[in-house]
């Protein structure tokens, strides 16, 4: 369930809006598609820049958790501390429930494994608030691979602002169709969602939408498919598969912005998050974290380099 909230105050200091509101608000929400700013009654960006006297307005989305059914959903962890919960996700695991999957969910998994309290962590700034239970970033369903999760408010709000400012470190590898003429490349294209369809989205001009950036190296590649290791400089849903299209090349299995591949038929999504650095929310160490390649990507792999 969505709960929408929102903060309005007038600035006391010139700087970004942003900044200005980060004592008042998590620094995430300025990531959220659903985030909405106004100063003196005009849409402006999270970098705009404001005088004492503004009147800023911001709007944004909660996700509540009401009522979750814990279930017994075996998790693969690679670590575990008082903080944080780090595990390798597999594929066709949905992150948190929504429409169509209320249930058979990670956070489902998480209230069974912790109780009815972890679904409800309160923001020690705003005890009226709810957070997601310990979800600070997501893998879409068919994405398998590294990620961590928040067992506490505080861990909770360190690691929603390394993730919103861009300091952890994303690996993923991936099989795309077609053979590259270029080792490495960057794909640098905003994304907004697609007009014709709200499930997709799709790469616009700068300035209409929100910044995105993939670097792809090309490790291996055979038979009309490439073998890549991909770094994302920012985190945006449908980001890899999106670039990926964009420059010719979809991800095999991808069923949103790929046809079927009659040599792969039942090959599902090949896109795998590696790895994930990232620094402890309580202790500031460096951690890095890799999950093994999955036997649906090794399996293509072989095939394609026999």
């Amino acid at each position: 369930m969505l709960r929408r909230r929102e903060l309005a105050f007038t600035a006391t200091q010139a700087g970004r809006v942003d900044k200005a509101a980060s004592s008042q608000v998590p620094r995430s929400i300025f990531s959220q598609d659903s985030c909405q700013i106004t100063v003196n009654g005009r849409k402006v960006k999270k970098s705009q820049r404001i005088e004492p006297g503004d009147a800023v307005f911001i709007t944004w989305s909660e996700e509540v958790f009401e009522g979750l059914e814990a279930e017994d959903i075996p998790l693969d962890v690679l670590y575990e501390d008082d903080s944080v919960l780090v595990i390798n996700k597999p594929a066709g695991l949905v992150v948190h429930p929504g429409a169509g999957n209320w249930s058979g969910t990670l956070v489902n998994a998480l209230v069974h494994r912790y109780g009815e309290a972890f679904a409800s962590i309160a923001d020690e700034d705003d005890p009226g608030a709810l957070m997601r239970p310990g979800i600070v970033h997501r893998l879409d369903k068919d994405t398998s691979g590294v990620m961590v999760i928040a067992k506490t408010a505080q861990a909770h709000v360190a690691l929603s602002g390394q993730f919103a400012a861009h300091t952890t470190e994303k690996v993923y590898i991936a099989i795309a169709k077609g053979l590259f003429t270029k080792r490495n490349g960057t794909v640098d294209a905003p994304l907004v969602r697609d007009s014709a369809d709200r499930k997709r989205f799709t790469t616009c001009q700068p300035g209409k939408g929100r910044d995105a950036v993939t670097h792809y190296h090309v490790l291996r590649q055979g038979r009309g498919y490439a073998f890549l290791r991909i770094k994302i400089d920012t985190g945006r849903t449908h980001q890899i598969r999106v670039h990926m299209k964009s420059i010719g090349h979809p991800l095999l299995g991808d069923v949103i912005y790929s046809r079927p591949d009659p040599s792969f038929p039942s090959t599902g999504l090949c896109l795998h998050a590696l790895s994930l650095t990232f620094k402890h929310p309580v202790t500031g160490e460096e951690l890095c974290f890799r999950a093994p390649m999955p036997g649906r990507i090794r399996a293509v792999l072989e095939e394609i380099l026999a």
